[in-house]
């Protein structure tokens, strides 16, 4: 990527037009401000949902992220970790969990981690290779001579299904998850609603309909996720059906769509790099641990969260007062130039240190799902390699229009 000077004064991360900019006009921007301003503030945006706030100072450099994400008890997520202002009932409905700050946050990560335990993740191994072979089985039997859309057939229904498959979700309601979870994170792009109204709407039958799921298994336990969640006790206490309504949005959403927008940036990338194809491909299994980081690096599928401070303090030196927002931007982290060697060279045998931040940066609010995403890339990549090698994107992607999340909504490809 050839980047260029984009004038400080000219960049505005609160803009909606500055996410329609092409992606080398944002990398340039967000080079500038690592190199240039890498603490500057920015006003926020009037929006008729939530009272204009004080403005935030976007952190652009993988240390300094990683510094307010270690350090919870100076950065605090309990009073939001979108950039707008919500209240507190808002915030846990949306986010669940990623919106607390210990001990809330601990209690209820303790009881759902029950879930995600090298125990549950190995239990779920051989279906997550199954339902692989079977995507791309579908694949071979439909498309064999015709583009299709890589978003739809193969990287979206992927993580899904698996997704729903653990929750104890029927099939058949598999596509109203992925419509709701679609329009949830699509909440600014047109082709998924667009609206405020919209958003609400999905977050509202999301949230119903897992706490129906949710008292089902408690009153009739299944050998399912939602079942062990449930049913799990920490300290004497279990979720209500309320907080297991609102984890389900966070985990569904997450689950679903940042493992599609990396398996979906992770085929764009081999294909645009046939050398780092081959690399993987011709060694899987040496390769496999740190061309799924790269992917991750590379995708960086969620863009920004917030912290608030809690009392003045310094990052790296600079001031920051009490109540002030910082807003940690992962994708500008993941390509530093202080940190990574050639950041905007995709590189599959890049070494695992210094990390990644597409999980986040450590602490308290790491990714729970970080392993089950990355097996579910490299089981995926696998079996495109075992079974479709040749397979290529073809078409110019249809980007998500959003500050949030790194989506890719289709771009079509060929079995070849």
């Amino acid at each position: 990527m050839q980047l260029f000077d984009v004038p400080l004064e000219d960049i505005d991360l609160s803009s909606p037009e500055f996410w329609l900019r092409p992606r080398d006009y944002r990398e340039s921007a967000f080079a500038k401000l690592r190199n240039n301003d890498p603490f500057r503030h920015f006003e926020e945006m009037e929006l008729a949902i939530a009272p204009k706030g004080e403005g935030y100072i976007a952190l652009t450099r993988h240390d300094d992220i990683w510094h307010v994400s270690r350090n919870p008890q100076l950065f605090c997520s309990g009073k939001g970790t979108n950039i707008i202002d919500l209240s507190q009932e808002l915030n846990e409905f949306f986010g669940s969990m990623i919106n607390m700050d210990d001990p809330k946050h601990f209690r209820l990560r303790s009881i759902v981690s029950k879930g995600f335990t090298p125990r549950e993740i190995s239990r779920i191994e051989e279906y997550v290779k199954v339902k692989a072979r079977t995507i791309i089985d579908r694949v071979l039997d439909e498309f064999a001579e015709q583009e299709f859309d890589f978003v739809d057939n193969i990287a979206a229904k992927f993580p899904l299904q698996i997704i729903c498959e653990m929750m104890g979700i029927p099939a058949e309601d598999e596509r109203q998850i992925f419509n709701w979870t679609n329009t949830i994170l699509g909440a600014g792009d047109p082709d998924f609603g667009g609206t405020i109204e919209a958003l609400m709407e999905a977050a509202v039958g999301m949230f119903s309909y897992a706490q129906a799921l949710g008292e089902a298994r408690l009153a009739k336990p299944t050998d399912d996720l939602t079942s062990v969640m449930m049913h799990a006790v920490v300290d004497g206490e279990r979720l209500t059906s309320q907080e297991f309504g609102s984890f389900f949005i966070l985990l569904v959403v997450a689950g679903n769509e940042t493992t599609r927008n990396a398996i979906t940036h992770g085929m764009l990338a081999l294909t645009q790099n046939p050398d780092q194809r081959k690399t993987w491909f011709d060694n899987f299994e040496t390769h496999g641990k740190t061309a799924v980081e790269e992917i991750v690096r590379w995708a960086t599928p969620v863009i920004h969260f917030r912290r608030t401070a809690t009392q003045d303090t310094e990052i790296n030196g600079f001031k920051v007062k009490a109540d002030q927002k910082v807003v940690l931007f992962y994708n500008s982290g993941n390509r530093d130039e202080r940190v990574f060697n050639e950041p905007f060279r995709f590189d599959v045998t890049r070494a695992p240190q210094p990390t990644q931040i597409g999980f986040g940066a450590g602490g308290p609010h790491f990714c729970l799902g970080a392993n089950l995403a990355r097996r579910e890339i490299a089981v995926m990549f696998d079996e495109i390699r075992r079974r479709t090698p040749n397979l290529q994107i073809t078409g110019e992607p249809a980007y998500l229009q959003s500050s949030f999340i790194n989506g890719i909504k289709r771009v079509n490809c060929r079995l070849d």
